[in-house]
């Protein structure tokens, strides 16, 4: 644009010079057509004027070339045209650069480290196709697992990512990115693919009322709407589906350490449908509330909402703090004096770092949770005059090594259940069976036992490992998606992964009448992405 109206003007100014010269010589041929001085050689003021407009007229026509040429060597740039010619077109200016110093009260949360390390974090660098206005994403999951136990039907049971033995499947296929503008933001990501059969089926509470909830949502993984308010250090107010992290692991296999997460976050929830609040007091520490309509739910199971909320804290770039909370929801259908509560809470701790070694990172996580039911003929505390214990106790811990500059990383770890009640256990599709239908191949009456453990070893290659680590936020920093997130400039190609994963789960339990299952039905499976 800058070029195009140099040349214009450049044009134009010609052109006006051209008109005069014309305008002058034909002046003077109409008033002296025959004047000559009477000493030879001697110019007329007017032969002199003359002169002086050809002399211009060849300096334009040399700084005009050499414009050409100079443009001709350097890439073209955009600049902004104004409507009046006179005035210059504003020159363009890189972004401010984002403020990371956490003791600064005008710094971005979490943007004084690099976290990408984090398990559940995406590990994604730049989106260089990122404008003002939008920052897309495009996620695939393509995966091909084998199941040692070789079942008939090739259904995996057991795993909410795991669902197919021997093919190849599609497990999820999320189109959409983060809208921003001034402080409204919004993001929308599509769920196509298994998790759009998978995650709707877990969920009991579109069996109450009408409008087919279950369809409605099956193609939404996320899709919420807020309001960025310049409080503190930042302030969010959304509503719609989010993720929630109950369990430290993504919802995206490829935000994780391992493909296969343990029984404890298996087994927890992985988004809300609610409003939440996202409160930074300082630069290191995110409160956020939540008001939801159940735990893991497109709606209510009975007549009360879910209230819960996390507190996440890095003080370093090294410890990263989770603490998620959840109460008084009654989460059982069909059983309104039921009350769900349930903690779970995370460490993540990165113990070595070098940019010499072959070693170049390493990193532990340790998660447990705890919760029960309460009312509707179960106990919290014990078998008693309420009725049967239910309750939920599990952990998990996971170390992680990268290598060669993080372009490759091992993983293992594993983890336990005990679930007296089953409420937080995945059903077994037997015969079809959702969550709303259940099953009497495998019951979840108060005080029905399980146990359950797994471990798994993960393989990673990352094909556009990151090993600059450049503090720079892709849109608005405040953005809980892109919190943590740093740029790559340089050679940007999209990331991709390859991820060998072998995985141990074995479970018990009592067998329900002719339960179809053998007790230690969870497979071993190998996992290929």
């Amino acid at each position: 644009m800058k070029s195009a109206s140099k040349r214009l003007w450049l044009a134009g100014l010609t052109l006006g010079v051209g008109l005069t010269f014309s305008a002058g010589d034909s002046r003077a041929q109409t008033q002296a057509p025959n004047l000559q001085t009477a000493v030879e050689g001697t110019q007329t003021p007017q032969d002199q004027k003359i002169q002086q407009l050809e002399d211009k007229l060849e300096e334009i026509q040399k700084e005009l070339m050499e414009l050409k040429k100079a443009n001709s060597a350097q890439p073209e740039t955009h600049h902004i045209a104004t409507a009046k010619a006179s005035a210059p077109p504003p020159a363009l200016t890189e972004a401010e650069p984002e403020i990371t110093d956490p003791s600064s009260p005008h710094s971005e949360p979490f943007a004084f480290a690099d976290f990408t390390w984090l398990n559940g974090n995406p590990r994604t660098k730049d989106t260089p196709y990122a404008t003002k206005f939008f920052t897309p994403e495009i996620r695939s999951d393509v995966s091909y697992t084998y199941d040692f136990r070789h079942p008939q039907d090739d259904t995996i049971v057991g795993s909410s990512e795991v669902f197919r033995s021997s093919e190849v499947t599609l497990t999820d296929l999320g189109i959409g990115g983060d809208f921003h503008w001034d402080n409204v933001h919004a993001r929308v990501l599509s769920q196509i693919g298994l998790y759009s059969t998978a995650t709707p089926r877990n969920d009991a509470s579109p069996a109450r009322g009408q409008w087919d909830l279950a369809n409605a949502y099956r193609y939404v993984s996320e899709a919420n709407a807020g309001y960025h308010f310049n409080v503190q250090h930042g302030l969010n107010v959304d509503a719609g589906i989010f993720l929630s992290y109950v369990g430290l692991f993504s919802f995206y296999q490829f935000d994780n350490w391992a493909y296969q997460p343990s029984y404890v976050s298996s087994n927890t929830p992985w988004f809300f449908n609610g409003v939440r609040v996202q409160w930074y007091p300082t630069a290191k520490l995110k409160i956020e509330p939540w008001f939801i309509n159940g735990w893991q739910s497109y709606g209510r199971f009975n007549n009360r909402p879910g209230l819960g909320g996390q507190i996440l804290w890095r003080p370093t770039g090294r410890l990263s703090i989770l603490g998620n909370q959840y109460g008084y929801g009654e989460d059982a259908l069909g059983v309104p004096s039921r009350t769900r509560y349930h903690t779970d809470d995370s460490i993540q701790y990165k113990y070595y770092q070098s940019t010499t070694s072959f070693i170049s990172m390493a990193a532990a996580t340790l998660t447990g949770d705890a919760g029960c039911e309460s009312g509707g003929g179960v106990s919290c505390f014990g078998n008693g005059k309420t009725g049967p214990k239910q309750s939920f106790l599990g952990f998990m811990l996971y170390n992680r090594l990268w290598f060669d500059r993080d372009r490759y990383a091992m993983t293992i770890g594993g983890g336990r259940i005990n679930n007296p009640g089953r409420y937080l256990v995945l059903l077994p599709p037997i015969n079809g069976a959702t969550a709303a239908s259940g099953t009497p191949y495998f019951t979840e009456n108060p005080g029905d036992p399980f146990k359950a453990w797994d471990v798994s070893l993960t393989g990673d290659y990352m094909h556009t490992a990151g090993r600059k680590h450049r503090s720079s936020r892709l849109s608005r920093p405040w953005l809980e998606s892109r919190s943590s997130q740093q740029r790559e400039p340089d050679n940007w190609r999209p990331a991709r992964e390859v991820l060998i994963a072998l995985t141990k789960r074995a479970r018990r339990q009592q067998p329900a009448g002719s339960f179809l299952l053998s007790p230690k039905s969870t497979p071993e499976t190998g996992s290929f992405r």
